[in-house]
C-alpha cells in the first residue's frame, strides 16, 4: 500500500513539511519563540536546559535535540544558541546538518542582542518558508510510515473502547510492513505477563520487564508509593482503580502484534512491527520519545479530556468518553464513545482510526495543530547540582 509523504535526503519521509527552529539553551528560548512566531509553518522547541546536566542527562537533551532536528516532518532547521552553554551550538548544527542539509546557526553571542538575532532568524526562516513552498510529496510505501501510540487522562472507557481500538489499528499497520512505537514504561506494571506473549525474543522481554523494575526500585529508594501517582486521581476519578487495571488497558493499545525491538529512550525504531521505547508516563516526555524514536503522527487516547500536541509530529486525539467528546467536540479528531454504547464495534473503531492516520499522513490537520497546540519539551533524568 503507498501514502505520500516529504522525502528526505537521508532517506526518511515526513508527513509535514515544518521549520524547527531549536534552541540550545533556555536562556535563548523566548528569542527561538520571537522567531518561529513570524513563520506559519515554523515551531520553536522551547525547552528549560541546555546547562547544568549532567553526564548521561546532558546526553541525552543533546541527543534528543539532534533527533528533532532531523525529524522527517521537518524539511528546514534553524539552531539558535547563546555561546555559552554546555550544549554546543557548533556541534549540535553540525549534528543536524549531517542529515538535514537545509540547516542554518545562529549564535547570539557572535550575532549581536535580542532584536538583531530575531530579525536575521526571521529572515532565515522566512527563505526557508519559499523553498518549502515548491516541495512536493511522492509516492512511497507504508512501510515508511511510523506512528507512535500513547495514553493519558485516561479512564475506564480508554481501556475497554480506545486503546482496543488502536490496537486494532496496529495490528492493521504493522501487517502493511508500517512500524508502530509505544512507550509509558511505569504503564505496564501488572501487564507483564501479557507483554511477555507479545514479544519476540527473551531479550526484548527482560529488557521490558528490567525498565519496569527499575523504575519500582527508584520508587522505593525515594521512599515513594507509586500507588500514590498511579493511577492518578483523575484517573480513578474515572474509574480506575489500581496500576494494574491502569495497565491492562494500556496494553491494549498492540493489539495482537509482536514486540519486535526494545529501545532505549532516544534511540530510532527500525524494524517494520511494534517496537517498546523506554519512556515515562509523562505525556510530553513520552511523545518526546515516540517522535525521537521516528514517529511522524502520534495517536493519543484520552478519556478525562487532554488537549495537548507535539511540536514535531501531528497528534491525532481519540476519546470514547461521551461526555468529554461534546465537552471539549475541538480538541478530538476521533469520538469512539459509540462502542461504549455498543452501537459499534472495536474493529470498526480501529478502521476508523486507520483513515483518520492516512488522511493525517497526505496533510489533513489535526484538531490539535489546528489549535495551535504544538507543545515540546526535554526529559531530565538527573538532579539539578550545579
Amino acid at each position: 500500500m503507498n501514502i505520500k509523504m516529504y522525502r528526505r535526503e537521508n532517506g526518511s519521509y515526513g508527513v509535514r513539511n515544518r521549520i524547527a527552529v531549536i534552541p540550545t539553551v533556555a536562556c535563548v528560548s523566548h528569542v527561538a519563540q520571537l522567531i518561529a512566531s513570524a513563520v506559519e509553518i515554523a515551531d520553536a522547541y522551547t525547552h528549560p536546559y541546555g546547562c547544568d546536566q549532567l553526564g548521561y542527562d546532558k546526553e541525552l537533551s543533546s541527543k534528543c535535540l539532534a533527533k528533532m532536528g532531523i525529524h522527517p516532518n521537518n524539511g528546514a532547521v534553524l539552531v539558535v544558541g547563546l555561546g555559552c552553554e554546555e550544549i554546543l551550538p557548533h556541534d549540535l548544527y553540525e549534528a543536524i546538518k549531517s542529515q538535514q542539509p537545509n540547516t542554518e546557526l545562529l549564535v547570539m553571542q557572535e550575532v549581536g542582542g535580542t532584536e538583531k538575532t530575531v530579525g536575521i532568524g526571521r529572515e532565515i526562516c522566512r527563505k526557508f518558508a519559499v523553498q518549502l513552498e515548491s516541495q512536493q510529496k511522492v509516492e512511497t510505501d507504508i512501510a515508511n510510515l511510523t506512528v507512535g501510540v500513547e495514553c493519558g487522562g485516561s479512564d475506564f472507557t480508554s481501556g475497554i473502547a480506545s486503546n482496543p481500538a488502536v490496537g486494532v489499528f496496529t495490528e492493521k499497520l504493522t501487517a502493511l510492513g508500517g512500524k508502530v512505537v509505544f512507550g509509558e514504561t511505569t504503564e505496564l506494571m501488572g501487564a507483564e505477563d501479557i507483554i511477555k506473549e507479545h514479544c519476540t525474543s527473551e531479550e526484548i522481554y527482560d529488557f521490558i520487564v528490567g525498565k519496569i523494575k527499575k523504575v519500582e526500585d527508584t520508587a522505593i529508594d525515594m521512599k515513594v508509593d507509586l500507588r500514590g501517582t498511579q493511577p492518578s486521581p483523575g484517573n480513578i476519578e474515572g474509574g480506575l482503580s489500581t496500576i494494574e487495571e491502569k495497565s491492562l488497558g494500556g496494553v491494549c493499545k498492540i493489539g495482537r502484534a509482536l514486540i519486535v525491538a526494545a529501545l532505549e529512550f532516544g534511540d530510532t525504531a527500525t524494524k517494520s512491527g511494534v517496537s517498546f521505547v523506554d519512556t515515562p508516563g509523562n505525556d510530553m516526555a513520552c511523545s518526546l520519545g515516540l517522535s525521537a524514536a521516528g514517529s511522524q503522527i502520534i495517536i493519543f487516547t484520552t478519556g478525562r479530556g487532554t488537549p495537548m500536541g507535539f511540536a514535531a509530529a501531528p497528534v491525532i486525539k481519540v476519546t470514547a468518553n461521551s461526555k468529554i467528546a461534546q465537552l471539549m467536540r475541538e480538541n478530538f479528531d476521533i469520538d469512539l464513545s459509540d462502542i461504549v454504547e455498543g452501537d459499534t464495534s472495536i474493529a470498526a473503531g480501529g478502521e476508523a482510526i486507520f483513515n483518520q492516520v492516512l488522511a493525517v499522513a497526505e496533510g489533513e490537520l489535526t484538531a490539535a495543530e489546528k489549535l495551535g497546540h504544538r507543545e515540546f519539551s526535554l526529559y531530565r533524568v538527573s538532579p539539578i547540582l550545579t
